[in-house]
């Protein structure tokens, strides 16, 4: 083996700051403590968020509507804070120690959380089992840890990905083709992990008590703190390239700076490093690209901007500087599309749960029941099934029809699974509205749980679980892959923020539905006794939307332009 390919050639380093040895570091023997380590970070977020709409109701005594929109504003933060890891990452941290220090944080929010429901005075006062009142104290010390938690997600979520697709050489064609299968691992590892939350952990907060529910997960992550760091020898680390927020305002203060300049004709003309490496740290060059010409003005090397061999990067910028706006800028359209996806998403762990709980939940004639959070294990199941199924036979096929090495493009992957949405909506609107029809032809009004078992509500979470592999798996690689290399981490971040504003859109929904639905006395859509309501009708509202989204969706697709990367990484 010729010296050369001994190392990576991504610009990649291993832990003391060397170039990385290929047959010592990275690929698969570098991956399991990564997604060890997001399988446990994805144990215990969804060990509190599957069932927490019912802790809310029942340990802080809250309405339904109120529950469920508390739930929706802690798990849309949840995604907003992925901005806050991933600029910490991108510019001064790398991701290894970003998501070393933000795991702590998540570890003490979990250690909080699991002491405001274990000991006597920060937990609830109860007269039974699902009727306690919560101080003001008490329930600001479930929020304050509820919220270091999500703020210790921030740093887990961006990175994690995205660290582990570093750990394959994209100059490399044996291991590029490793990096589209990690994506799809990846998200199994995670769903192994909602896999014991929804079933294990559900379980033991229905039935042993909060304290295990939430302790339980806690101590699983900071094992996985730990499992993480262990592997460290291991790990392929991209440098950080300076702040991305930073470059990208100097391009959009240059260009409007220059906004009466002219464009050469000679695109060759604009200003770019002169050597093969890119002039910002872990980035290659990247194409110019005749799209959004009006930033190619920050490029236009003109009299002023180069004084005494000093450029001043307010006033000129580099081509690839330019391009990894425009990048971001393409990126947006399609982003937005996954708003309403998330929407949907988010709906199995607020509105199908209470649905849920209306529900019978014994298994057959047996004494056991099955919590109604737990039906998120189908979601799950669904995912474990379809991962396989999807990497194995559906690529393979779809390669023999398109010819492209990964089946199906991210793009077309990513439809699918807004079309699969859509079907999910009009399954858990058609099961309401059987529902709502027995309540009423025997009169069951009042009753907490009616005889119709729960179960019947499989089909709407398998169905979720199909829409995600495609959809939530495809977003995934499409930002890793169009994102610029220096801005990898806040791409990662910029495609987890459409799960935070599908939550908040959720609340949004909500509370537009509820104001309207309850005048005049009427009980609204969503009541605190869901017989009196019409749940169905808010199904079919999101059904509606994700229809027009797919539309939008297939129009913003048609006109996206792919990045191209050039060169080498410095």
């Amino acid at each position: 083996m010729a010296e050369d390919d001994l190392y990576t050639k991504d610009g990649t380093v291993d832990y003391h700051g060397n170039p990385a040895k290929k047959n010592e570091t990275g690929t698969w023997k570098a991956c399991p403590y990564i997604l060890g380590n997001e399988c446990s970070e994805r144990l215990a977020y969804y060990g509190m968020s599957s069932n927490l709409v019912l802790f809310f109701k029942h340990r802080l005594g809250q309405h339904n509507t109120t529950a469920s929109n508390n739930v929706s504003n802690w798990s849309g933060t949840c995604y907003i804070t992925p901005l806050i890891g991933a600029f910490f990452a991108d510019a001064y941290l790398g991701r290894f120690w970003t998501i070393v220090c933000f795991s702590i944080i998540y570890v003490l929010g979990m250690t909080l959380l699991t002491l405001s429901a274990s000991i006597p005075g920060l937990k609830p006062t109860c007269i039974d089992k699902d009727t306690c009142h919560a101080t003001v104290t008490q329930s600001s010390i479930v929020f304050l840890a509820l919220y270091l938690i999500a703020l210790g997600t921030g740093g887990i979520k961006p990175c994690v990905s995205s660290y582990g697709a570093d750990q394959f050489d994209d100059t490399d064609e044996v291991e590029k083709k490793h990096k589209a299968s990690f994506f799809n691992w990846f998200y199994f590892s995670v769903n192994i992990g909602a896999l014991i939350a929804s079933s294990v952990l559900v379980y033991i907060q229905d039935n042993v008590g909060w304290g295990w529910g939430f302790g339980i997960p806690a101590l699983a992550m900071a094992i996985a703190v730990v499992s993480f760091f262990s592997g460290s020898r291991l790990y392929r680390n991209q440098k950080p390239g300076g702040s991305p927020l930073t470059r990208i305002c100097q391009v959009l203060v240059a260009s409007f700076r220059k906004y009466k300049v002219a464009v050469p004709e000679d695109k060759s003309l604009l200003n770019e490093s002169k050597d093969t490496e890119s002039a910002i740290k872990g980035s290659r060059k990247l194409e110019h690209t005749s799209d959004l010409a009006f930033f190619d003005k920050a490029a236009v090397e003109g009299e002023s901007d180069n004084k005494e061999g000093l450029v001043d990067p307010w006033r000129l910028c580099t081509v690839t500087q330019v391009e990894e706006l425009k990048a971001i800028i393409r990126l947006l359209p399609i982003w937005a599309t996954g708003i309403i996806f998330s929407t949907v998403y988010g709906q199995m762990s607020t509105l199908f749960v209470l649905q849920g709980a209306t529900m019978n939940t014994h298994v057959g004639h047996s004494t056991f029941k099955i919590p109604p959070a737990s039906l998120g294990i189908f979601d799950t199941l669904s995912v474990i099934f379809w991962v396989p199924i999807y990497d194995q036979f559906i690529v393979p096929v779809a390669r023999k029809f398109t010819g492209r090495k990964n089946g199906l493009t991210q793009l077309q992957r990513m439809g699918t699974g807004l079309f699969i949405s859509i079907l999910a909506m009009l399954s858990a609107g058609i099961l309401e509205l059987v529902r709502l029809r027995f309540v009423r032809r025997h009169d069951y009004y009042d009753l907490e749980m009616i005889p119709m078992s729960i179960f019947w509500q499989v089909p709407q979470y398998f169905i979720i679980g199909c829409a995600e592999v495609f959809t939530f798996i495809g977003q995934l690689e499409f930002f890793y892959e169009q994102a610029p290399d220096a801005m990898r981490s806040l791409c990662a971040a910029l495609s987890l923020t459409t799960v935070a504003l599908g939550n908040y859109l959720s609340t949004l929904l909500v509370t537009i539905v509820t104001r309207i639905s309850t005048r005049n006395g009427k009980p609204g859509w969503i009541p605190n006794n869901l017989n009196y309501g019409h749940l169905d009708y808010f199904y079919w509202l999101l059904a509606v939307l994700s229809v027009l989204n797919l539309g939008a969706f297939l129009l913003i697709s048609k006109w996206y332009t792919y990045k191209k990367s050039v060169g080498t990484l410095r």
